[in-house]
């Protein structure tokens, strides 16, 4: 007979940020921030220093990868905090460390 084990741990826990540690971080140094909305949606407004690919783009992973330092950390956000969420853990799974903008770009504009 033989058992196979799930390890249950495997999956990680998604870090997250609000917009005002975003903010102050984006003040201090020079962070990977990366905007995941459609070009429509950027046309609205964006974080100035934010890299894009859109997620709903067929190459998002490819896209992203190409564009990021895997050694440091990489702040996701999208419009409301869904797309960026499920991004962060494809990302994630690639091997970088990842953090979650809670709330996204409408809590950004709020905010700011």
């Amino acid at each position: 007979m033989s058992f196979f084990f799930i390890n249950c741990n495997s999956q990680q826990e998604i870090k997250s940020i609000s917009t005002k540690q975003l903010k102050v971080l984006l003040e201090k140094e020079n962070i990977q921030l990366l905007d995941i909305r459609t070009p429509k949606e950027i046309k609205q407004g964006f974080i100035e220093t934010a890299l894009f690919v859109d997620f709903y783009d067929a190459n998002f992973h490819t896209k992203a990868i190409e564009q990021l330092n895997k050694n440091k950390p990489v702040y996701v956000y999208c419009r409301s905090g869904g797309r960026s969420a499920k991004a962060t853990k494809v990302l994630q799974e690639k091997g970088y460390k990842i953090f979650n903008v809670l709330g996204g770009y409408n809590q950004w504009k709020k905010e700011n």
